[in-house]
């Protein structure tokens, strides 16, 4: 009986352990026919002035693994390379939608990483969504990925492209320490790090950004969330108004989208969504991310708390402040309105 038990028992260790639930918008299409579309897609990338509506309906609509087989078969078709096909028939931000959607998630998340710290200048905001927003299975294999795509290592570019306390934040992160989620609740270490988190910043003159950096880079995260609602008995403002007090600038940004994701991490991709949108030229290479990257992971719930959240859908969003291509693109990922 105790093998049984034992074996049991190492069942929901593997299971406890186990990925989130996908809610995904964009599946695997049924009567998949890879070299058909390879040709569909040949056929209107040579058309005169290219048939984008064609290659949307194509690659918006089937999975990652499906677009992965049908650029196979292009290859064999064409004798050329789909990616430098794509490349030369399309332009702008229906381009890079679209050779997004040729990586996988994790591919694109690495190059999307990599990118946001190439050249001149950082772009800070990428690397904290990426680095603050996926959880740790995500960013593990995010660091093998890229890893095999760059022959760089993250956490070498990472401390090679931003310092001090922000730095030290991003590298705790990417280290991927982080606890899996316990079958028991601690309260005494909930206790203890509601007590930290607020002993190291709102009760005290400075903030030691260090004792943060490692609760919130080290606890899983439904210790986190209970951490966060018993800091409240401590603290005279929760936990998001403490960092806005305490801390500034892209450390304040981390730390916010942190605890945003900690919270609900679909509600912080509909916030974001929301704010790209608001500008009058969408923040294109932010929708085009977040579109691209969850569209096979959590779009679904994006969705629904994009409408619960700002009142609207997502697709009429999308609809009233994007156009052309680009916005059919969108509308056929984001998979129908709410």
């Amino acid at each position: 009986m105790a093998m049984v038990s034992e074996f049991l028992g190492q069942l929901t260790l593997s299971y406890g352990a186990e990925v989130e639930p996908k809610f995904p918008t964009v599946v695997p299409v049924r009567d998949f026919d890879p070299a058909k579309d390879a040709a569909r897609i040949e056929t209107a990338i040579k058309t005169k002035g290219v048939d984008e509506q064609t290659v949307i309906d194509i690659l918006t609509r089937r999975s990652g693994e499906q677009r992965r087989e049908i650029a196979f078969e292009y290859e064999r078709i064409a004798k050329k390379d789909l990616m430098t096909a794509l490349k030369g028939a399309l332009s702008g931000p229906l381009e890079a939608l679209m050779l997004g959607l040729m990586k996988t998630t994790t591919q694109y998340d690495a190059s999307e990483l990599k990118a946001s710290m190439k050249g001149l200048g950082t772009d800070e905001e990428t690397l904290i969504e990426i680095v603050c927003s996926r959880n740790n299975k995500e960013l593990e294999e995010i660091k093998k990925v890229y890893k095999e795509m760059f022959k760089k290592e993250v956490d070498k570019d990472v401390a090679g492209d931003t310092s001090g306390d922000f730095a030290k934040l991003l590298l705790a992160l990417v280290q991927t320490k982080r606890d899996e989620p316990s079958n028991v609740v601690d309260y005494e270490k909930i206790d203890e790090d509601a007590r930290s988190l607020y002993e190291a910043g709102v009760n005290r003159k400075g903030t030691d950004v260090n004792t943060w950096i490692s609760i919130m880079a080290q606890r899983s995260v439904p210790h986190l969330q209970k951490v966060f609602e018993r800091y409240k008995s401590y603290s005279p403002y929760d936990m998001k108004e403490s960092i806005r007090k305490e801390v500034k600038g892209d450390l304040e940004k981390s730390f916010l989208t942190l605890v945003e994701c900690f919270e609900n991490r679909q509600l912080y991709f509909a916030n974001r969504l929301s704010e790209a949108m608001k500008t009058k030229g969408a923040k294109e290479k932010v929708v085009t991310r977040i579109m691209v990257s969850r569209c096979e992971v959590d779009l679904m719930k994006i969705r629904t708390e994009f409408r619960k959240q700002h009142k609207r859908s997502l697709y009429q969003t999308i609809a009233e402040h994007t156009k052309g291509d680009y916005q059919k693109a969108l509308l056929s990922l984001c998979g129908g309105d709410d």
